[in-house]
């Protein structure tokens, strides 16, 4: 179960999607951990200048559905969100933030990924968890 599409892949597969149009863009696939970049621009700010907390929910929920399909996706199966929460720790203007999601449950019918979001210099900026259902491909 080692053939995983590579972040090439993955970033075309992405094009066209909201995780696309905020300049989502993955870095790493693992079945243990999936890493990708948002820039924090204008596009991604709240109206004062800061990153919107929506984009940063956008950002966890990315990673945890593409690292829970990565777990599933030879048994023609896909996952879907059931649940996300989200904590905004610190703010940020401008830059790059990186997300990184890691397991904390993959069960046969939900997945629970925590999902930690850090800026360049690798301060935590949002930390969330997400739940995902797996469900077969043909539903």
């Amino acid at each position: 179960m080692t053939d995983l599409p590579d972040v090439s892949a993955m970033n075309e597969f992405q094009r066209g999607t909201l995780a696309d149009t905020l300049g989502i863009s993955f870095t790493e696939v693992s079945l243990d951990r999936v890493v990708a970049t948002m820039p924090v621009e204008r596009k991604v700010h709240q109206p004062f200048g800061l990153l919107h907390g929506g984009a940063s929910v956008v950002l966890a929920e990315s990673l945890a559905s593409v690292a829970g399909w990565a777990n599933v996706m030879h048994n023609n199966q896909l996952v879907v969100g059931v649940e996300i929460n989200a904590n905004h720790l610190r703010s940020i203007r401008s830059g790059v933030v990186t997300g990184v999601a890691t397991p904390l449950h993959r069960g046969r019918r939900t997945q629970v990924w925590e999902v930690r979001i850090s800026d360049e210099q690798d301060r935590l900026i949002c930390v969330s968890r997400c739940t995902v259902a797996v469900v077969d491909a043909e539903a």
